[in-house]
């Protein structure tokens, strides 16, 4: 009797979760919100230096050291170079010396600008935005500028070997090390796109990479702390590679991430800093050591002194926006940037890349 009596309450028990399961499933499943088409669009840069405008040398209020804000964003960055339809709304979010955590929903540090997807969520609910542009990594463990420095007292100490004797051995693991920092990063602006209705067809992520600020076609009249203090080896070594290497681990992280990617490790060939001799040096696209002497003067500006050397200029910036066109309008998923031989630059193929 106890038997039938569990059988039966058993059979009870399916058949209720039996009706229950039919009863949601004749519920509509909820849509997701989708960005409203009605809203401004936008492009959208995040990261750090190289979008934000660094060395161009002209910054808006509020991001040149105020409050310990040294994001040096300029009206002449990347973003407010690129050819784009009318009406379509430029935002610089990108900010000089960021992590990739930064680019993320959770920063290291605290810094003073904050997460740069948080505000990106912010913007999705004022823009239809359509391009999503982020350059992150070199200030993560490759520590980009911090190589730089090395290179620098390698050449005042005359070090044998130079900075690249050293950090040869160690770059390949720092690239490595770097790689799933910036993956976070694209993965949590995907987060942000996704929870504001966003498909990945409904924009464009795209991740690119750093131009070689130096080249061997530096002039050894200009190897100097007037111009670029650098022994040649560590020059031949930036350009050739640990730039190209960088480049390799940022293509591997779009890659895995399903973003676009953009190539800029042979941007600037030619033009680099110290390559040319006649004052104003118009065809260079890179600043050189550039001290503010009046900086070392405060003990807040002080570490910042040299924070525009061996950046892109407004010229530079004009002619990486040029390329970045090209390539959005291309639809294309990765593509390198190469001078055009007539002052300008244009998009190619960038498989088999190399470091020469």
């Amino acid at each position: 009797m106890r038997a039938r009596l569990a059988k039966l309450l058993i059979l009870l028990l399916v058949c209720s979760v039996f009706a229950l399961v039919l009863l949601v499933s004749d519920r509509p499943v909820p849509v997701p919100p989708r960005p409203e088409p009605e809203l401004p669009r936008a492009v959208v840069t995040l990261g750090d230096s190289t979008l934000s405008g660094e060395g161009t040398g002209n910054y808006v209020p509020g991001t040149d050291g105020r409050n310990g804000n040294w994001c040096h964003r300029s009206p002449e960055a990347v973003v407010h170079q690129l050819s784009l339809p009318p009406g379509v709304k430029r935002i610089n979010l990108a900010c000089s010396g960021a992590r990739a955590s930064q680019v993320g929903l959770n920063p290291r540090g605290d810094p003073p600008d904050g997460s740069q997807a948080r505000k990106l969520a912010e913007l999705t609910e004022r823009y239809r935005i359509t391009d999503v542009v982020v350059a992150a990594g070199a200030n993560d463990d490759p520590d980009f500028v911090g190589v730089l420095n090395s290179c620098v007292n390698a050449w005042v100490s005359q070090q044998p070997g130079g900075c690249s004797k050293r950090l040869r051995e160690q770059w390949p693991e720092r690239v490595e090390e770097m790689r799933p920092k910036v993956s976070r990063a694209l993965s949590d602006v995907r987060t942000v796109m996704r929870r504001a209705g966003y498909t990945r067809e409904d924009y464009s992520l795209v991740l690119q990479s750093y131009a070689s600020p130096v080249g061997p076609g530096i002039r050894s009249d200009l190897q100097n702390l007037s111009g670029c203090p650098l022994l040649s080896s560590d020059v031949r070594w930036v350009r050739r590679t640990a730039v190209p290497q960088l480049s390799e681990g940022l293509r591997e992280v779009a890659r895995q991430n399903g973003a676009a990617f953009l190539d800029l490790s042979r941007a600037g060939r030619g033009h680099e800093a110290c390559t040319d001799s006649s004052p104003p040096a118009d065809s260079e696209w890179f600043r050189r050591l550039s001290v503010d002497w009046n900086a070392l003067e405060h003990e807040e500006r002080a570490p910042h002194a040299m924070q525009e050397s061996f950046h892109p200029n407004a010229r530079g910036y004009a002619r990486i926006a040029d390329c970045l066109s090209q390539f959005l309008a291309s639809g294309r998923s990765t593509a390198r940037c190469v001078p055009d031989g007539q002052g300008g630059v244009r998009t190619t193929s960038a498989e088999g890349a190399s470091g020469r």
